[in-house]
């Protein structure tokens, strides 16, 4: 459709680009950042040449991740009268072999297929019981990120229309406290009510501010959403803006993720040339604009008044609170801070409905969770599972268990902030009270898996040295006592340590825990505390007795 949308369009779109799909035979090629480390670019090329070769009614789409991050490069096979398939670890050979088999034959190839496909939850692929629901992840590996109308092929932009038309910024927020979403980013906050307290507040100017500096060790669940659907989380920031009376919103991402910007932005012209963002969006009388602000990768502006600080060209630091935010925020203005899997929920629950969205997961903790399980896994990836689904279905189940003859310990999770948790709790769900209970935290959705050959000596000391170089400086407790419990661990390394440096450590832990200004000095601590106490002997093997100390 030319021009600008108005109301109506959008699903009037939708509605033929889907009767124009029916018609098409399509082959999908991952081209995230995965998949063009393990060399997808070759498999495409090859994919382009052989169809224009053939002169095939083919069409190619060039798709993000699917989450089978172990299977890169992978490419899926949608052609008319047979089953989707997918196929995985391909080279511009292999994947030769394949497509000229299926023009000879016109049956797809059984070789180097990827089993377990049903597991992604894709329509017509999933059985009901399959463990994993998308919806953050929802058109991830299914649509072109650079196409607007692949993106409301598959409803997008109907959540923004509903949110003007029927909802207001009232019905919005009584929807996502229906739905029961809580903040992806790590605390685990009210969603609707972190909103709400901003949706009050009377000013000039009210900005709305998406993080995407995502700076946790194994974790990369942002940069792929941004990289895969960046529709999705523009379409959350406008309906936030909306919701919260904002009439500017800003994208934080971290310049290490040049592809993720690069969608981001060209995702953002798209909208602004169809009316979705900028003046009148949609007809109304809705004013909005977004912005791209770089992050130079401080893992301390993931703590959001450093962020804002960051955004306004200053150094990225703290600042204590009171004021929150929603009260004084960006320039003095009340603002609202959202991570990129929060904001990826908005459109679909605003669209389907909060019902809807907490049918899934628990009472406490609504809805699904991504978590981007890394180490000593088979199946390394992104999974999204409903919350109260088991860290054994997700380690052993969808990630295949630990690689070859070794055996599982533990798993870490939550980051730098988060803690570890022994395999012999793994039965326990996936939920922000379980984990908690464990001494680990949710965090934004690192999942490392750790094998009998991992020393949590040895983990404790990335983690805290990690704190310790990230560390902004400004406050004592953080800046002092991550360097002091460091010192001690290196000591226990050296065999040069006692009993008495582990109670020291243990209160240095707890100091940090109470007095430090920001979250990162607050749960720095955490892989230490949590090591010791599943893991104590692991440290206490080292130690040496008290007459060694003072000889």
């Amino acid at each position: 459709m030319a021009g600008k949308f108005v109301q109506g369009d959008i699903a009037a779109l939708q509605k033929e680009l889907q009767a124009a799909t029916q018609e098409k035979s399509i082959i999908r090629v991952g081209m995230s950042t995965c998949g063009i480390a393990a060399g997808a670019a070759a498999v495409l090329e090859k994919v382009k040449n052989i169809i224009s070769e053939k002169s095939l009614d083919i069409e190619i789409k060039e798709i993000g991740c699917n989450g089978m991050c172990y299977a890169e490069p992978l490419v899926e096979f949608q052609v008319q009268d047979q089953p989707r398939a997918m196929y995985g670890n391909l080279t511009a050979e292999s994947i030769e072999e394949i497509l000229l088999e299926y023009i000879d034959t016109k049956k797809l190839s059984q070789k180097q297929r990827v089993t377990g496909v049903e597991g992604l939850g894709y329509e017509g692929l999933a059985p009901e019981s399959c463990i994993q629901k998308r919806v953050v992840l929802r058109n991830c590996g299914i649509i072109d990120p650079s196409s607007l109308d692949d993106y409301i092929e598959e409803g997008g932009y109907q959540g923004l229309e509903r949110a003007l038309y029927d909802l207001g910024s009232e019905g919005i927020i009584n929807e996502l406290k229906d739905s029961g979403l809580r903040g992806r980013g790590g605390a685990g906050f009210p969603t609707w009510m972190k909103w709400s307290f901003m949706a009050k507040e009377q000013a000039e100017e009210k900005f709305m501010i998406c993080n995407a500096d995502e700076g946790d060790p194994g974790a990369y669940m942002d940069r792929s959403v941004l990289e895969s659907d960046p529709h999705s989380v523009i379409e959350g920031m406008i309906i936030a803006g909306l919701a919260v009376g904002a009439t500017s919103g800003f994208l934080y991402i971290r310049a290490e993720y040049p592809l993720a910007i690069e969608r981001i932005g060209n995702a953002i012209v798209q909208a602004r040339r169809k009316g979705l963002l900028g003046k009148k969006i949609l007809g109304t009388d809705f004013n909005y604009s977004l912005e791209v602000r770089l992050g130079a990768g401080a893992f301390v502006c993931g703590e959001e008044t450093a962020l804002m600080a960051s955004i306004e060209g200053k150094r990225g630091t703290p600042t204590p609170r009171p004021p929150f935010p929603a009260e004084k925020g960006l320039w003095g203005m009340p603002s609202n801070i959202n991570n990129v899997e929060t904001l990826a929920n908005i459109a679909p629950i605003v669209s389907k409905g909060g019902k809807w969205f907490a049918g899934y997961g628990t009472e406490k903790s609504a809805g699904t969770k991504v978590f981007a399980v890394t180490g000593k896994v088979q199946n390394s990836g992104l999974v999204e599972i409903p919350m109260g689904t088991s860290i054994k279905d997700i380690v052993m189940g969808i990630g295949g268990g630990v690689e070859g003859d070794h055996t599982i310990k533990a798993i870490q999770t939550g980051g730098p902030s988060g803690g570890v948790i022994p395999s012999k709790y793994f039965d326990s769900p996936v939920s922000y009270e379980s984990l908690q209970e464990l001494g680990s935290i949710m965090g934004s959705g690192g999942m490392i898996v750790m094998d009998e050959r991992d020393n949590m000596l040895d983990i404790t000391r990335f983690y805290l040295g990690f704190c310790v170089e990230e560390s902004c400086g400004k406050c004592a407790p953080c800046r002092i006592g991550g360097t002091q419990m460091l010192r001690l661990l290196d000591k226990i390394a050296d065999g040069k340590a006692s009993k008495t440096d582990i109670a020291t450590i243990r209160r240095l832990a707890h100091a940090m825990q109470k007095a430090s200004l920001c979250g990162l000095g607050q749960t720095a601590a955490n892989p230490v505390l949590s090591a010791l106490r599943y893991y104590e002997e692991e440290f206490s093997v080292k130690l040496i007795e008290e007459a060694e100390v003072v000889a």
